[in-house]
């Protein structure tokens, strides 16, 4: 092998080997990112816990209409409904759309004429307010 042909494999194994840091340090920017995002999200299971909301018998469950976006969802829980109806119709929407109709941030961004980052930040804080507001209702 020649001093060329040499000077040429180093300089590849060397770009390779700067291909894989940069690959491995994205892909843990990427974990971390979705990690600090998991971290903020609040489900809207937690706001169906018990320590929420007390489940009826089966027998005694009654349903609660929760109308946005022209489509109409079924809930069991008047808690949760009424709370949902003391939200502005833009939030009602955006939550109608994320957890009923499951359309990502980036569909609800488009219709809200926002970012993917602010329709997202918009449901955080409408699953807070909810929160805030069954917490109210349970305590009072």
């Amino acid at each position: 092998m020649t001093e060329d042909e040499a000077y040429k494999v180093h300089i590849q194994y060397t770009f390779n080997a700067f291909c894989k840091v940069v690959i491995r340090h994205a892909a843990i920017d990427i974990i971390l990112k979705l990690r600090r995002r998991w971290e903020r999200e609040v489900s809207l299971d937690y706001l169906m816990n018990e320590k929420f909301v007390q489940l009826a018998e089966p027998e005694q469950l009654e349903e609660y209409l929760f109308t946005a976006c022209g489509q109409t969802a079924v809930l069991y829980h008047a808690e949760l409904a009424a709370a949902l109806a003391l939200l502005p119709e833009q939030t009602q929407e955006e939550i109608f759309r994320y957890y009923f109709l499951r359309q990502p941030q980036r569909v609800i961004g488009v219709h809200i004429g926002r970012t993917r980052s602010t329709a997202g930040r918009h449901i955080q804080l409408a699953l807070k307010r909810l929160r805030r507001l069954m917490e109210g209702k349970r305590y009072e």
